[in-house]
């Protein structure tokens, strides 16, 4: 899916939709992908000099790429974080990086689910994460 079609499932857009591209490799095994250019909003400041993404952008990366797992539960629906859990730095994502994030969905009680994923750059683990979100129904108003 390039990011045409992840807009059919997330309601993210830019500059908050931080996925390029990310597809189903099993049925509970998703990969997504987004390499950072350097001008992003969330690296302004994020250190001076010293750019690096902040973890909690990782863990949204992973949380969006978690969505495409849930691709027909999750139209009409808003994804929203309910809790992240275990979430470990390993090493920095930085502008030119390209980060693979890999998830699966542990368990479900819908509206809630539970998933566990991982970020690397060139093989390198950068994050993991367990993450908990509830699909809602989407309000219009």
């Amino acid at each position: 899916m390039d990011r045409n079609e992840l807009k059919k499932i997330l309601p993210h857009r830019e500059p908050m939709l931080l996925v390029d591209e990310a597809e189903l490799k099993e049925e509970n095994h998703a990969v997504g992908r987004y390499t950072v250019r350097g001008d992003e909003w969330f690296l302004q400041g994020h250190f001076p000099g010293r750019m690096i993404v902040p973890g909690v952008v990782q863990c949204e990366m992973i949380a969006q790429t978690c969505c495409v797992l849930l691709a027909d539960q999750v139209k009409g629906k808003l994804p929203l974080f309910a809790g992240l859990d275990r979430v470990r730095f390993k090493n920095k994502v930085l502008p030119g990086d390209t980060l693979v994030m890999e998830c699966s969905l542990v368990k479900s009680r819908p509206p809630f689910y539970f998933a566990k994923g991982k970020g690397s750059v060139n093989g390198k683990l950068a994050v993991t994460a367990e993450l908990s979100f509830a699909l809602i129904p989407e309000d219009k108003g």
